[in-house]
């Protein structure tokens, strides 16, 4: 098993994920496995055209009446970061080693589109350039098996 190198090894490649697959969680449904898969791929979860997964249709967190009418993403919400989120974030940082929370904070910081570059640099494959899976470390593109960073979030 590879195990992922640094983001700085990584500078010269990088993925080329829209902005437009940023969850309002805060996950970035380009290194979603329902994304990456071969069959039956998932569109986005804020994508309006093509399948979504039952998970991103029924989502509490998308669908949050508490969210201010017009807002995107968690942040924006007076409750940020609510139980919910709290929630997902804590089995995606067990899990996954990615917190949501982060990746929210950093976009509200850096803005959507400094965020995406940076993202799209994190979860890139060193051996082909596509993109890594947050759920299992694999390349779907080349087959390249990655271990889980130790260090927390992100890789």
């Amino acid at each position: 098993m590879k195990r992922p190198t640094s983001s700085e090894d990584n500078l010269k490649r990088t993925t080329s994920i829209p902005a437009s697959m940023m969850a309002p969680c805060g996950m970035d449904c380009g290194i979603c496995l329902a994304r990456l898969r071969d069959r039956n791929r998932c569109t986005g979860c804020l994508s309006q055209e093509g399948p979504q997964q039952k998970h991103c249709t029924v989502c509490g967190i998308k669908l949050c009446a508490e969210r201010t009418e017009g807002a995107t993403f968690c942040f924006d919400c007076t409750k940020y970061p609510c139980r919910r989120l709290r929630q997902l974030d804590l089995r995606y940082r067990t899990k996954y080693g990615m917190s949501m929370i982060e990746n929210l904070d950093h976009m509200c910081e850096l803005g959507l589109d400094r965020f995406m570059a940076i993202e799209n640099t994190r979860w890139v494959c060193p051996s082909c350039g596509s993109p890594i899976c947050v759920h299992d470390r694999r390349c779907y593109t080349c087959g390249a098996q990655y271990e889980r960073a130790r260090s927390g979030a992100g890789q």
